[in-house]
């Protein structure tokens, strides 16, 4: 499984408190890594880091990401050969609130990463900056998005995923012409799975009212999303960044798209529909939709062609399968009890074992 390159490699994830980070964390765990975590905090209550007790498994730095000279010092102790980038601030309306903060999070701390793997060139090999699909000029087109389509959007959170991007360019043009380390960016969106407790987030909204008896309130009941399995985008992470361990690799100073089937583009209303079939008793759903003027895109999806092509990376799970994963894990949360880091693993042995028989090459 990705040519078994992470055993025993020296690997760092920024933001691995997170519910991205905490998963990659325990995939790389599984894969044999040395893993190190650097977060500012635990960012929810409950948090899928904190139940999956694996502070203790990896090295844990607590620190701000726009804190350059302690990352640096963080990172001339662990000797990184990997760094994987995902620390940020998430969501799209707290960047309204705090527009200053967010491009500070995801500019700033992106340019301070590509600072630190040029300051550590002799040791950090290969750089994974995770951004999001979000960085793209979304103008709600039917087609997929491609890699080398326009950057930027109209909200802050679009606008600092897209200035993350050219930050990125910039490094790996400038620095990162030829040996290591290779470097290059990932953009993603929309993803679900066991242990989301953010807010705003459709999933953890809809877990939280349940677990509570009631029904969820829903702003954009037929806003449509390419929904995938966190499993999904980390999958094509750590596909790619196996391939970067390769001096001159073809995929370095690229930037790749990994989401799901076009057929899994459905609205929220058809997500809750599905979702309400795996929790027994579900209260439902209520219509509240708001015009705060905090503009969320209706319709946006990626082409994954190039990782198709170029990596012969491809998603592994249906819709259905999807939905499954995720409410099962929220279901032995909540009510079967049995430990949370087992059941996480369970799931990631689960998720390689579908890709292994589908053929996806990453598997074999």
């Amino acid at each position: 499984m990705f040519k078994e390159i992470y055993k025993n490699k020296r690997v760092l994830v920024t933001g691995h408190t997170g519910f991205k980070g905490s998963w990659l964390t325990t995939w790389l765990l599984n894969l044999g890594a040395e893993v190190a975590g650097y977060s500012i905090s635990v960012p929810t209550v409950p948090a899928h880091f904190e139940e999956l007790k694996i502070e203790n498994k990896i090295k844990h730095y607590l620190g701000d990401i726009r804190d350059y000279e302690y990352f640096y010092k963080v990172c001339q102790e662990f000797k990184p050969e990997f760094i994987f980038h995902l620390a940020a601030q998430p969501l799209v309306r707290d960047s309204y609130e705090n527009p200053r903060e967010t491009f500070d999070v995801n500019m700033i701390g992106t340019l301070n990463v590509m600072e630190v793997i040029r300051q550590m060139k002799d040791t950090v090999k290969v750089g994974v900056i995770i951004t999001s699909d979000k960085c793209y000029d979304n103008v709600e087109w039917v087609y997929g998005y491609r890699e080398d389509d326009k950057l930027g959007g109209e909200d802050p959170y679009s606008g600092s995923k897209g200035a993350a991007e050219l930050v990125v360019k910039s490094y790996m043009h400038s620095f990162f012409k030829q040996g290591f380390p290779n470097v290059c960016t990932t953009r993603a969106g929309n993803v679900i799975g066991g242990g989301d407790w953010a807010k705003d987030r459709i999933v953890p909204d809809i877990v939280r009212s349940w677990s509570n008896n009631n029904a969820v309130e829903i702003r954009s009941p037929y806003s449509t999303r390419p929904w995938q399995h966190v499993l999904e985008p980390l999958s094509g992470y750590l596909c790619v960044g196996a391939e970067l361990y390769e001096e001159n690799s073809e995929h370095r100073n690229q930037a790749y798209n990994f989401g799901p089937d076009s057929k899994v583009n459905k609205n929220v209303g058809e997500l809750i529909d599905e979702m309400k079939s795996l929790w027994q008793n579900s209260p439902g759903w209520i219509n509240k939709h708001v015009d705060d003027g905090k503009k969320e895109a209706n319709l946006l999806k990626l082409s994954c062609d190039k990782a198709n092509i170029n990596l012969q990376w491809y998603p592994v799970m249906e819709f259905e399968e999807t939905i499954d994963f995720t409410m099962s894990w929220y279901t032995n949360f909540y009510f079967d009890k049995n430990s949370v880091f087992e059941f996480t693993r369970n799931q990631i042995n689960q998720y390689t074992s579908k890709a292994k028989e589908r053929g996806v090459k990453w598997a074999l």
